[in-house]
């Protein structure tokens, strides 16, 4: 089977219940939070990490995980553009997240954190 990788930029809660999964599951969305999108790209997730979560969580941190899925994905949930070209997103709706965990091909992984702006941790 082809798989192709995707990525995934997180905060601390996010990340602890990710790790709960024995990193293959994503949490459930909150009701206000109808998609889930995980980016098509590192630099994308990376850019989204350093920028947003690890000057706006609680923690300080932003992490980038990555996760591979069969590479036919996109045929069930297209590619959406959120911007310029390099923000590409897979729109997942919520209440198809389970379906989308079961397509999960081996452990989701830890591949950067960023504290602050500042990435300060690499790969596990």
């Amino acid at each position: 089977m082809s798989t192709v990788t995707l990525f995934r930029p997180v905060g601390a809660a996010e990340l602890a219940l990710i790790a709960e999964s024995d990193w293959r599951a994503f949490p459930p969305r909150l009701p206000d939070q109808p998609i889930f999108y995980p980016v098509m790209n590192a630099n994308y997730a990376e850019q989204i990490a350093r920028d947003w979560n690890s000057k706006h969580e609680p923690s300080g941190l932003g992490h980038v995980l990555a996760f591979d899925l069969p590479d036919d994905v996109t045929n069930r949930w297209p590619v959406q553009i959120a911007g310029g070209r390099v923000h590409e997103e897979l729109w997942v709706p919520a209440e198809e997240l389970g379906a989308f965990n079961q397509m999960i091909v081996g452990p989701i992984r830890l591949i950067a954190t960023y504290r602050d702006g500042a990435r300060v941790e690499e790969a596990q």
